[in-house]
């Protein structure tokens, strides 16, 4: 699978506050940006693959709303995620 615990471990260490940190909005939109590149490589190969291209849309909308809830909390926070992912707004 793409998505094994290890490479969940690294993304959490990297972007949360503690390699444990898995409830922060920082390390849920990074775990969800790889997720949605991921999506985005298999929809180039099967454009007909329906149920990711929704499961994309989802994930998307998920992320926005996370980055939301940061923007409205703390700024700084926000931006230093936004410029970690090479996010745009």
């Amino acid at each position: 699978m793409y998505l094994d615990q290890a490479k969940k471990q690294e993304i959490f260490s990297k972007y949360g506050k503690t390699a444990t940190d898995t409830g922060s909005p920082e390390s849920q939109i990074a775990l969800f940006s790889y997720r949605i590149s991921h999506l985005t490589e298999h929809l180039k190969k099967n454009h007909k693959d329906y149920k990711t291209a929704r499961s994309l849309t989802e994930l998307v909308g998920k992320r926005r709303a996370l980055l939301n809830y940061l923007y409205d909390r703390d700024i700084n926070r926000y931006r230093a995620i936004i410029k970690a992912l090479g996010l745009r707004r």
